[in-house]
This record gives C-alpha cells, sequence and structure tokens, in this order.
C-alpha cells in the first residue's frame, strides 16, 4: 500500500494554535525591528547641474526627513521646513499629509542659486520655494513613448524615407512611399514557414534583414484549478510552457538588396555558422552600410558568437566567438559595446576563468588587449566613456576580504590604470549626479548597518558623509546580527562562504536545532551580502532554530570552475561544501545540535531540499521542499537547458529527485502551489508518486489557489514552520559531557 499523508492540517494536538501564535510573535518582532533602524539614506535627488542633493533619512516608525546638501561646501542642513510644506500640499491636494511621512518622490532640485525643487506627489507634479510656497506644476506622469516597429509583423520605414517593409500573408513586401504597388520581395512563405520581423534597415537603405522561422507547436502545461474562490465548479487552466528538450522556434535572418534601378534581390547566406539557434539577436548595421552583424547563443549555450553578414555579397563570417565545454553563462554575462566605427569591440568573456573585458579587433577576432584582468570578476559595465577611453565598472570580489564584496572602479580601455571609487569592506550600491561629478555609494553587510558617502565620480575620494544608520534601538530590543563565517569546501582548500542566524533571546547555555535555507540556483550566489534588520532566516530564527545560509559550488560569481561543478550536476546542490562548512561551525559552536538537521527551499531550493534527503539523509534529517523542480525536464525550457545542456540526456534522467526516491530517508514536507505557471506542479506530484511506488512516508501540502512559493503563503509558512519545529524541536539543555 503506497504511504502518503494529507497534511492539510497538524496533526499534533494544540500545535496548530501554537505554531500560529509563534508566527504571528515573529511577524510583529519583524515590524518593531525594522521600525527601529533610523538614519538610512532611502533616496537621493541630484540638480541637473550637480550642484546640490537632497536626499531622504529614515527617523524609524515609517518617519523621515529631508535634508540638503552642497558638495562645494559640504555642508548638509534640512531641505525645506517640513511642517510648512506638509500643510501646503494637504490643502492644496485636498489630502492628508504627516509632516514626518511626507509622499515625495521623483524629486528634482534647482539649479545653483534657487533655492527650491519639484516632486511628485498625489500623481501631479508641484514645485516648492521657500519664498512663494507650492505651486502645481502638472499632471501626472508622462506616458512612456511608444516603441518604433520592431514587432514580427509591424511595418518599418526605410532611412531614406522611400520604402515600408511589411509582411503581407507569410511573405516579405516593400511598400513605396508614394503609394504606389507593393514589391514583393519573397513568394515562398507559408504559415507553417512564414517571414517576418523585426526588420532591419542598412543605414543608406540599401539593404535590408528580415527574419525567418519554422512555426513550432508549443507545448501546453494543464492545470485544474478545484476551488476557484467564488465559483463551485473547478476549472480548466492552459498556458504555453516549453520543457528542455521541446522544438523551439528559431528565427533565421534574410539578406536583400534593395535598388530601384536594378531591383531587388535576395543573397544567399550560408548559416552553418550560426545553425540551430537559440537565439540570434543583439543586431547592428555598421554606418557605411556594408556589413550586419547579430549575436548567436547556439542551443545548448557552449558557442557565441557574434555573426558578421557582408551586405555586397552576403557571405558570413565570425567577428569574435566564445566555446565552453560546459556552459556559457549568457543569462548573466553577455555584454559588448563598439567602439567608433565598429572596427574595435569590447567584449565579456570568462575565458581566463574569471569573468573580464576585452578589446576585440573585429576584423580578424584578435584580442589586443585585457581591459580588465585579475582573480575578480565584473559584474557589469555602468559607463562607456569613448571620449576619455575608460569604462565605469561594478566588481565582485576585487576586495581580497570577501569574495561576494561589490566595488566601483574606473578601467582604462587603453592601459592598466584603474581607479577604485568605493573603499569600505562590504557591499556597495552607487547612484551618478546627472553631471557624472559625483556618486552617492552606499555600503553595508548583514553585520554592519548602511552608511552613505558623497565621492568624486573620477578619482572616487570621499567628499562627505551624508548618512549612518543608527541599529542601537533594535539591538535594545534583543536584535542579533547575522555572524559571518567561512569554511573550507570538499577541495579542502576553497573558501565557503555563508551566514548563521541566531535566535532572539538566543542563550549559549543551550541547544539548538539547525536549519539551513537552501537555494543553490546556479544563476547567482544568495547569502545575502547587505544589512537587513528583518528577513525571511530571522523570522524563522524566531522559532527557536539556528539558521544557516551558504552559497556552496556551482552557484556564480566566484570564478568559472566554482560555477561548473552545477553542469549537468544540479542535484548536487553544493552539498558536500555545506555539509563540510555546517560541521565546521559546530565544532566551535556547541550550542548548534547536529543531531536535529532541518533543511527547507523553494523552486530551485525545492528541488535542493528533497536532494539533500534522497542524497545526504545521514545528515539532514527533516526538510520541507516547495514548489520544486524536482525533475529538470519538467522545468521551463530556458533555466534548465541553461545548466544541464541539450539534448536532454542520461543526465537530467540522474539528476530527477524522482529517480532516486528509493533513497529517501527522514522527514519530508512536500508543498506546491495549486496554480504555480512557474514550475509545473506535475514535477512535485511525480515525486510524490515515485516516493509511493516506493513505499515511503511522507507529508503531502497542496495550497489551493496559490502560485509559485505557495510555502510563503500564509498557510504554507504555518504548514512548513509546523513541520519543522514537530520534526526539530527547539532549544534544549545541552547535553552533558
Amino acid at each position: 500500500m503506497a504511504a502518503l499523508s494529507l497534511a492539510f492540517a497538524l496533526p499534533c494536538t494544540g500545535a496548530h494554535g501554537e505554531v500560529e501564535a509563534m508566527i504571528r510573535a515573529a511577524d510583529r518582532t519583524g515590524r518593531e525591528m525594522r521600525a527601529s533602524v533610523s538614519g538610512v539614506v532611502t533616496a537621493d535627488y541630484w540638480a541637473k547641474d550637480d550642484s546640490r542633493l537632497v536626499f531622504r533619512v529614515s527617523e524609524g516608525r515609517r518617519r523621515s526627513r529631508f535634508s540638503s546638501f552642497d558638495p562645494e561646501a559640504g555642508k548638509i542642513r534640512p531641505a525645506f521646513d517640513h511642517a510648512a510644506l506638509a500643510e501646503a500640499l494637504a490643502e492644496a491636494a485636498g489630502r492628508d499629509v504627516d509632516a514626518g511621512r511626507l509622499p515625495l518622490e521623483e524629486v528634482v532640485p534647482a539649479d545653483e542659486g534657487a533655492d527650491s525643487f519639484s516632486f511628485q506627489a498625489f500623481d501631479r507634479r508641484w514645485t516648492w520655494h521657500a519664498r512663494d510656497g507650492l505651486m502645481e506644476a502638472g499632471e501626472s506622469r508622462d506616458e512612456p513613448e511608444a516603441r518604433s516597429g520592431r514587432g514580427r509583423g509591424r511595418g518599418a520605414r526605410s532611412p531614406d524615407g522611400g520604402w515600408t517593409a511589411r509582411i503581407d500573408d507569410h511573405n516579405l513586401f516593400l511598400h513605396p512611399a508614394d503609394g504606389g504597388k507593393p514589391v514583393a520581395l519573397t513568394d515562398d512563405g507559408t504559415e507553417a514557414h512564414p517571414y517576418s520581423g523585426p526588420f532591419h534597415w542598412a543605414p543608406d537603405s540599401g539593404a535590408l534583414v528580415a527574419w525567418r522561422a519554422r512555426e513550432v507547436e508549443t507545448r501546453r502545461v494543464s492545470i485544474v484549478q478545484a476551488a476557484p474562490p467564488d465559483q463551485l465548479q473547478p476549472e480548466l487552466h492552459q498556458f504555453d510552457y516549453a520543457k528542455p528538450g521541446d522544438e523551439i522556434r528559431q528565427p533565421m535572418p534574410r539578406l536583400f538588396r534593395i535598388n530601384e534601378e536594378n531591383g531587388h534581390r535576395e543573397l544567399t547566406i550560408n548559416e552553418s555558422l550560426f545553425a540551430n539557434p537559440w537565439s540570434n539577436h543583439r543586431t547592428w548595421w555598421s554606418a557605411d552600410g556594408r556589413f550586419f552583424e547579430f549575436l548567436h547563443n547556439r542551443r545548448g549555450h557552449q558557442l557565441l558568437r557574434m555573426i558578421r553578414l557582408c551586405a555586397r555579397s552576403g557571405e558570413s563570417t565570425v567577428v569574435v566567438e566564445e566555446t565552453s565545454p560546459t556552459f556559457i553563462d549568457y543569462s548573466q554575462k553577455t555584454w559588448f559595446h563598439r567602439l567608433g566605427d565598429g572596427d574595435r569591440m569590447l567584449w565579456m568573456s570568462e575565458r581566463d576563468g574569471h569573468n573580464h573585458i576585452l578589446l576585440i579587433e573585429s576584423a580578424t577576432g584578435e584580442v589586443v588587449r585585457r581591459v580588465t584582468r585579475g582573480e575578480w570578476n565584473v559584474r557589469r559595465v555602468l559607463e562607456v566613456d569613448e571620449e576619455a577611453r575608460e569604462l565605469l565598472v561594478e566588481t565582485i570580489g576585487m576586495d581580497a576580504r570577501h569574495p561576494y564584496h561589490s566595488h566601483f572602479a574606473r578601467v582604462s580601455i587603453d592601459s592598466d590604470r584603474l581607479v577604485r571609487l568605493t573603499e569600505a569592506p562590504g557591499h556597495h550600491t552607487i547612484r551618478i549626479s546627472p553631471g557624472g561629478r559625483w556618486i552617492t555609494a552606499t555600503w553595508s553587510r548583514p553585520d554592519h548597518p548602511p552608511v552613505t558617502e558623497v565621492r568624486d565620480a573620477s578619482s572616487g575620494n570621499k567628499n562627505a558623509e551624508i548618512g549612518r544608520a543608527d541599529i542601537s534601538r533594535a539591538e535594545a530590543n534583543g536584535w542579533l546580527p547575522p555572524e559571518r563565517f567561512v569554511a573550507k569546501g570538499r577541495d579542502g582548500e576553497t573558501d565557503i562562504h555563508g551566514l548563521i542566524y541566531r535566535p532572539r533571546g538566543f542563550d549559549p547555555e543551550l541547544s539548538y536545532p539547525v536549519v539551513e535555507h537552501i537555494y543553490a540556483g546556479p544563476h547567482g550566489f544568495f547569502v545575502p551580502q547587505s544589512f537587513q534588520a528583518w528577513n525571511g532566516n530571522m523570522r524563522m530564527a524566531h522559532h527557536g532554530f539556528v539558521i544557516v545560509k551558504i552559497d556552496g559550488m556551482g552557484t556564480n560569481w566566484r570564478n568559472k570552475a566554482f560555477h561548473d561543478v552545477a553542469w549537468k550536476n544540479l542535484a548536487d546542490s553544493g552539498f558536500p561544501d555545506r555539509i563540510a562548512w555546517i560541521r565546521a561551525a559546530a565544532r566551535d559552536r556547541p550550542w548548534m545540535d547536529l543531531g536535529r538537521v532541518g533543511i527547507y527551499g523553494g523552486s530551485a531550493g525545492g528541488q535542493s531540499t528533497a536532494a539533500a534527503l534522497l542524497h545526504h539523509g545521514h545528515f539532514y534529517h527533516t526538510g520541507v521542499a516547495d514548489c520544486g523542480c524536482h525533475d529538470n525536464r519538467m522545468d521551463k525550457i530556458w533555466w534548465n537547458e541553461a545548466w544541464m545542456g541539450w539534448p536532454v540526456d542520461e543526465s537530467y534522467v540522474q539528476n530527477s529527485n524522482a529517480t532516486h526516491a528509493a533513497n529517501l530517508k527522514g522527514n519530508l514536507m512536500l508543498i506546491v502551489g495549486e496554480m504555480d505557471r512557474n514550475v509545473d506542479p506535475a514535477s512535485t506530484d511525480q515525486l510524490a508518486a515515485a516516493l509511493q511506488e516506493e513505499g515511503k512516508l511522507f507529508e503531502y501540502v497542496k495550497i489551493f489557489n496559490a502560485g509559485h512559493g505557495a510555502a510563503e503563503t500564509r498557510y504554507g509558512n504555518l504548514v512548513r514552520t509546523g513541520f519543522l519545529l514537530r520534526h526539530l524541536g527547539g532549544p534544549e539543555q545541552a547535553a552533558e559531557d
């Protein structure tokens, strides 16, 4: 007889009410902690000429104040009379306005010498002047401009205005501007294999690129909503949902010469250099119309190429390419920029093991120089200043003190000059003033509250500190900072970083169950690097657990080898590193009870949670898996093919949790959102079916009418917390040696 417990109510007598009370208490504590922090700069607004900064600073209890900073004088003063502005705004808008909670957004300080500013409030634009008071300046925000024709069938006019390209009856036509008869460029388009936009005209109007692709039937997922709100009968929902291995639409470029005297003709293109695309996009015409370029990402994500098509002959060549025996992290690390007339290109690459910027000769693909280098990564490029020949970049791992801290720097394109703009030991964010002279930089760590500074945008020299958060009231209320901890991973050499969260009222003389909150998706790293007065890890710790959060091998932004552990290996989830880390932490922390270890996570974290009990049941005793993609063949196509590759092979089978159902040890709860459109709910159901087949006891909770992340609903949180408490318990007296 298959074993399945439908856990729609906590089975322990009285547990339901007790757990619900604990959750309410945790939520109250969270509100108290957030309200206890003050001094955080939550918004900053520069004058257009960089002469003045207006910024908002929190005062706790959802109250704030606005201050003004003059970077030349180095002085901070109140930005305005808060009470007077509140009174004037309340009268003009006919609304209640609290001087400590002014609803000012999109503030624009006037330029130097004018003691006024404009702002958005109550869907109107206003201007305030200390002498003249408040004036209404306009209506609500402008609607964004409509984007020009880049749709599949939308027309696009040639630069000389003579033609408009359109799709008619699946074929490509040119419609003359004078209203004459349309000219057919193709006649073989069909419903199954049509031509389409977007259309790309050469600057001289002498050539046109369109696209053609075979239409494919996209898989559809069906979900039955059993108890729709305010409706008796169940409802069937169906939606498009491609999965790994499915056929995909693959648009290929078609190049046409446009010549009124000698007619129009299509040039034959050799497609072998960009066959079987995941995508062909990011297009560009040279200024002289001699060639057209696009970025080709081959399906399987092991080949990325910039392709050039000659506008005269149709010949295709490779400008630059990346290859990998594992995966190219195209979704996180694709960036390029053509310099000047396109003869040289800046190109992001991991070919030396870290993510850096290369200067490429476009005609040959030759690396002219490595613009950035070192055992750190370029996270993103914020600016390219071609006149100054320098880049503004966000880096990660540049600070040897911590591989996940972000910093900002200016980097020369032509020399080894690198100017760091931030220096504090923490995670940084910046905003650049409109004129580019200043930056406002905020840094923090999980154990250090935010500090905001104004710095010179060229040299990084500190001008002034304008905000430093105060957490003394939170600490007086029992707030405990998470503890940063580092231990060696599976290889005995690589540092693995994580955080340890202790419950409020922590007593080192007691013994606490250890619960890991896991998410191991290769698209990022997930241990918080900035300050939070309260988060989900603190909320769970509040119930009497020690919560750990760890980034093991296979996660992103350390180096290519660290990342590649995930290749066709998502079931690994970094567990050899995580287990070593937890054991190392417990050696000096006797209050961490490794006889009671739990784990929980959602989505990819749900997949990892179940894998922990299937492959590492000797260490993890209890797990709650929420909305897990338990079989990568069942989940969305892009995310899974990105890390598991294409075509679908035996590695997909071996990474499936259902394949290893017979190995289950410990206590497992599966939670699934009935209406999940992110991960097919059948993924959880198929694991449940496999566990039944193996006669394994587990608990299954369907959250009706809930989508992805169902454990974060009120009921999902209740059953998850109750399950962990029931099987792991809470703080206990430590056993005698």
